[in-house]
């Protein structure tokens, strides 16, 4: 969701993964904070103290959920941590995660981030077999679908590849079964997941960053259909047979992560910076300033200028002490928020030829909004420039787009978009342009948002050709020996 209040690609869930010598809900919660930006509508923590799982969910920010007291009950040496923004179920409390349930086996945690395809179909099998529900949210089906697995099997290990060999969509997991944490990573390794480590103490996150922080050492991204149990001195990790190439999402170095994190080998600034680079090459334009739309534009902007030669100039400032305009439920009012958020430097732009770079256009609404701003503050100019292809289908994977008709760019040739953003020219980075810039093979990255061509099987679109859940879904036979261990070295 755009910090403006459009309409704008939203996957924005994050998960923490921990197990320590030390008690850790204080170091879930600062996780939960550094990932603050990708969910800022729910957040939860779960913990297990070695008798019983304790956990506390909330509406609304970290820092507004959880107070001193709630983090000392939260005893435990284990655990794990969401921040939500939905994608699939409703914006209420019910549906705010850790999930928690109770099993035979003992209790069950999960925290998810991306969606799963077909949960509407598990969802009918579970009910009929008689579990019932209590949320709206395609997690719960994975806790569940994970649950009737262990009720089966009575092995953690082996329910956990049976039941994620059920899963079609994005997934990376943060789950507890009776308080021994686990990270798990979809096969094709579409949404991140990475591992850190310091003395006593194991952690996956969404984004490394986190790792930066707190003061772990990096250790690894997950890979694509890899489940690790995470200990204070070390971690299992075992595979999912999975394809021959991944399908990592590209918003996520488009939009989505933080600059400062490294996803899957590339640095998500040196990425934008890139993506700028090649936006200039591919749309030079007469003018005397760049302007970002903060915050998502800026890496995109210094890299026009180096291209350019243009200065990048801070045009537009963002009062960064008003939050959550998105979840405003009118669009006069997410149009009021852009005004709440954006005010113009008047002397930096007046007379000014301005190219403004953003990432991601999908209604239009904010941006025309945003050259509206630089307009009245006196520009002469406003040429738009954005950091990916146009929109144009919808996502199934984790982002909040789900139907053909909200996106400007099927209704509108490129220069029916700039008129009626009220822009002077814009220019869309070219497919080939984003593959430069993300330094990944176009086969290793998804772009079904932009081609309507998808890396898993959704029905009535289009896939996209690689192998099928089905073909990669019976492991071969070295896959069961596969299993690593891995231990911290003494310092």
């Amino acid at each position: 969701m755009s910090e403006f209040g459009e309409l704008k690609p939203s996957d924005k869930c994050g998960i923490v993964a921990i197990a320590s010598d030390e008690p850790v809900a204080k170091e879930i919660y600062y996780g939960l904070r550094i990932l603050q930006h990708r969910g800022q509508e729910s957040g939860g923590i779960a913990t297990f103290d070695g008798g019983e799982t304790r956990s506390k969910r909330g509406m609304g920010l970290v820092h507004e959920i959880f107070r001193a007291e709630d983090l000392a009950h939260l005893k435990g040496n284990t655990g794990i941590g969401h921040v939500r923004y939905s994608t699939t179920g409703s914006s209420v409390i019910d549906n705010a995660q850790p999930i928690v349930a109770s099993t035979a086996y003992g209790d069950i945690a999960l925290g998810h981030n991306g969606d799963i395809v077909n949960a509407g179909l598990l969802r009918e099998e579970l009910s009929r077999k008689g579990w019932a529900f209590m949320t709206t949210s395609d997690s719960e089906v994975i806790v569940r679908l994970l649950a009737n697995e262990l009720s089966h099997t009575g092995d953690v290990r082996r329910a956990l590849k049976e039941f994620t060999r059920r899963l079609v969509g994005a997934y990376s997991l943060a789950i507890m079964i009776d308080g021994v944490p686990y990270a798990v990573r979809d096969p094709l390794a579409i949404r991140p997941l990475c591992i850190g480590t310091k003395d006593g103490a194991y952690m996956a996150a969404s984004e490394s960053v986190v790792f930066d922080t707190l003061g772990y050492k990096f250790v690894r991204d997950l890979k694509p259909g890899e489940i690790v149990a995470l200990r204070p001195d070390g971690f299992e990790s075992f595979r999912l047979p999975h394809p021959t190439h991944t399908a990592h999402c590209m918003f996520e170095w488009v939009y989505f992560a933080r600059p400062d994190s490294v996803l899957d080998g590339r640095l998500v600034y040196d990425a934008r910076v890139k993506i700028g680079q090649q936006l200039a090459r591919e749309y030079p334009v007469d003018a005397d300033i760049v302007v970002p739309v903060p915050e998502s534009g800026r890496a995109q902007a210094q890299g026009y200028s180096q291209v350019s030669g243009l200065p990048v100039v801070e045009g537009l400032i963002k009062n960064r002490y008003i939050e959550r305009t998105f979840i405003m439920p009118e669009q006069a009012d997410r149009e009021v928020g852009v005004l709440l958020k954006l005010n113009p430097i008047k002397s930096a732009v007046k007379n000014k030829r301005v190219v403004l770079i953003d990432d991601s256009i999908v209604r239009g609404t904010t941006i025309k909004k945003i050259v509206k701003i630089l307009r009245e503050a006196g520009a002469a100019q406003v040429h738009l420039r954005i950091g990916c292809p146009p929109i144009k289908a919808p996502c199934y994977l984790g982002i909040d787009m789900k139907t053909r008709d909200q996106f400007i760019a099927n209704n509108r040739t490129v220069d029916e978009v700039a008129k009626f953003v009220n822009a002077d020219s814009l220019g869309y980075l070219s497919m080939t342009g984003l593959v430069r810039a993300l330094s990944h093979p176009k086969e290793d990255i998804c772009f079904g948002c932009l081609t309507s061509v998808y890396p898993v099987e959704v029905p009535g679109e289009k896939f996209r050709g690689l192998e099928k859940l089905e073909r990669f879904g019976t492991p071969p036979k070295k896959a069961e020996s596969g299993e690593k261990k891995v231990r911290a070295r003494a310092a």
